[in-house]
């Protein structure tokens, strides 16, 4: 009769086990399921990172990194627009305080990452012999490539150093703006602009371009690439483990090597 009744016991047991469902009781281990990060981040940082992914990976088995790259700006909106990103990180601290001032990223997350360094790029073929910002007024040059100022962090930066050399009103009519600053490298690489305004990283990668001048730090705001993760995150664990690991020694050997600075 007891057998009888622990059998019987254990059948109900067992029923209320396939009642509930399994995964109710004895939950998936955190590595049977896998993450998918989507990290959005300035078009400048998009070498890099791509290098970097997959040490990531490897080092955080189960999650997978996407990443969204194009100007700042845009970003910023896509981000207050509830697009699911994860991660972000500017080319400049305007975008990313603006997302605090919103409650949208979690603050004791925000870091800055990285900095960099704004150049003058030609065509390699070019024989207008630049060497200096201020000849961009030379009446043979007729078009200047740079990001579209609202949007591109490089493009106010460029705008700054021309207002500083006092040269903006002279160059205004030959700017022709760029969505990112991978299209601004672009249209001089293609030799549609005579010159452009660039980060070094970007002037890095390509050998269609030369550099031929670095604009003094002091004739632009600081550039700084500050991170965080974004409040809205369902996966804030492993975005917080990403933010960390851009900021390991093998991160920033990649990082130095296409021309960022480490900030401080």
């Amino acid at each position: 009769m007891k057998k009888r009744a622990i059998a019987f016991l254990s059948g109900l047991f067992f029923a209320l086990m396939l009642a509930v469902g399994f995964k109710a009781i004895m939950p998936i281990p955190t590595s049977a399921q896998p993450t998918t990060l989507l990290i959005a981040a300035a078009a400048s940082l998009q070498n890099a990172l791509e290098e970097i992914d997959p040490i990531f990976e490897k080092a955080n088995p189960g999650v997978a990194v996407n990443y969204n790259f194009a100007a700042s700006g845009p970003l910023q909106r896509q981000i207050e627009q509830g697009a699911p990103v994860d991660v972000f990180i500017s080319a400049a601290s305007a975008q990313m305080e603006a997302l605090q001032n919103q409650n949208l990223i979690l603050t004791d997350t925000r870091r800055n990452l990285l900095t960099n360094n704004l150049v003058l790029i030609v065509p390699n073929n070019s024989a207008l012999g630049l060497s200096n910002f201020r000849q961009l007024s030379n009446s043979n040059v007729k078009k200047i490539s740079v990001g579209e100022p609202r949007s591109v962090p490089a493009g106010r930066y460029a705008e700054e150093v021309f207002g500083k050399l006092g040269i903006l009103e002279q160059v205004r009519s030959k700017l022709v703006y760029g969505n990112s600053v991978r299209n601004v490298l672009g249209a001089v690489e293609s030799g549609n602009a005579d010159a452009g305004v660039v980060y070094v990283t970007d002037a890095k990668i390509s050998d269609r371009v030369k550099q031929v001048a670095t604009a003094p730090s002091n004739l632009h705001s600081p550039i700084v690439y500050p991170i965080a993760v974004i409040r809205a995150s369902r996966k804030q664990q492993p975005a917080r483990a990403y933010v960390q690991f851009l900021r390991s020694k093998q991160a920033r050997d990649i990082f130095q090597k296409y021309g960022f600075g480490i900030a401080q």
